[in-house]
């Protein structure tokens, strides 16, 4: 396996494992509290990382981190669980399917990397396949609920720009950036979600379970890999893979679940892995992150897990 084969690879790992989510959360955790699962996932993964790698942001960092942890994080998550509520689990993984669009466009302004045919129509197809996989007829609209969604995709796309744009300071690995990034995003969540949801439930030995795995195997070592993997390869390549998550989530469902996987659900599974596969193949060598010295100035430079039958998506 060539060294971007496994690169690829080792970054698919993180969507893959976001696909779980939704099983986890409806068979092992305490029900309708969105946000307090986000905090759970954020915050003890972040904390953890923090407590293993001992570095602390410096200087500029300080709000880089910030930013990155609410776009990627803090922000991405309750705009999703919004959408949603608010919409059918089908719309809202197409709403968010759109991520890699506002990414080439987001790369084209911010990294200068011009949008071409190839990554155009390797990003339609793939969303063009999920609604294939997870849209139902007569799904209904809401317009704070597509609003919420959009918001939520551009929060994530542009963490992902941003991430390649200003890589990571010089002697910080990237174990170190995604605990930076996972405990700012849960201090932005914590307080939403104690405003909205009040008091954490009554937590059994189940609910537990569920929380570890979801703050250390779901977010932890997934984010790690993915920020790694953002560093690694293009903007476009990395968000494409996104779609492996519906994918996963509706091969579980079926699996574990029971839940319908007819011919056209196979097929749009079919269209939007090729896509995927596609964005991986010979695409344009991307920029080295700029990596950064403490005393230097800046340089220019979902999971969305569906249940096909619910409305709650979670990542």
């Amino acid at each position: 396996m060539s060294r971007k084969a496994a690169v690829v690879a080792l970054t698919a790992l993180a969507p893959i494992s976001w696909g779980s989510t939704y099983f986890v959360t409806t068979e092992f955790l305490p029900p309708d509290r969105p946000l307090f699962t986000g905090l759970m996932r954020a915050l003890p993964a972040g904390l953890l990382l923090l407590a293993l790698t001992r570095k602390l942001p410096r200087g500029a960092w300080w709000g880089k981190a910030a930013v990155l942890g609410a776009l990627n994080i803090g922000a991405f998550f309750p705009l999703l669980f919004l959408a949603a509520y608010r919409l059918p689990g089908g719309v809202a993984a197409v709403v968010g399917s759109v991520g890699p669009l506002f990414v080439v466009g987001l790369a084209a302004l911010f990294l200068g990397d011009k949008p071409t045919a190839k990554s155009l129509i390797t990003t339609v197809a793939a969303a063009f396949g999920v609604s294939l996989v997870v849209l139902k007829a007569g799904a209904a609209l809401d317009a704070v609920g597509v609003i919420a969604g959009l918001l939520s995709s551009l929060s994530m796309s542009a963490g992902v720009v941003f991430t390649k744009r200003w890589g990571r300071p010089e002697g910080v690995g990237a174990l170190a950036l995604t605990g930076w990034q996972l405990t700012a995003g849960g201090l932005v969540i914590l307080p939403i979600a104690f405003l909205v949801e009040g008091a954490p439930p009554a937590l059994t030995g189940t609910n537990l379970a569920g929380y570890a795995y979801l703050a250390f195997g779901n977010t932890a070592i997934s984010y790690f890999l993915w920020f790694r993997g953002i560093e690694r390869l293009s903007a476009s390549s990395a968000t494409l893979l996104g779609p492996l998550s519906p994918i996963t989530a509706a091969i579980i469902g079926w699996a574990a679940l029971g839940q319908a996987l007819g011919p056209v659900q196979v097929v749009g599974m079919v269209i939007a892995f090729g896509a995927t596969l596609a964005g991986q193949l010979n695409p344009r060598t991307p920029k080295a992150p700029e990596i950064e010295s403490f005393s230097s100035t800046e340089k220019n430079g979902q999971e969305v897990s569906m249940d096909l039958e619910s409305s709650a998506v979670r990542r």
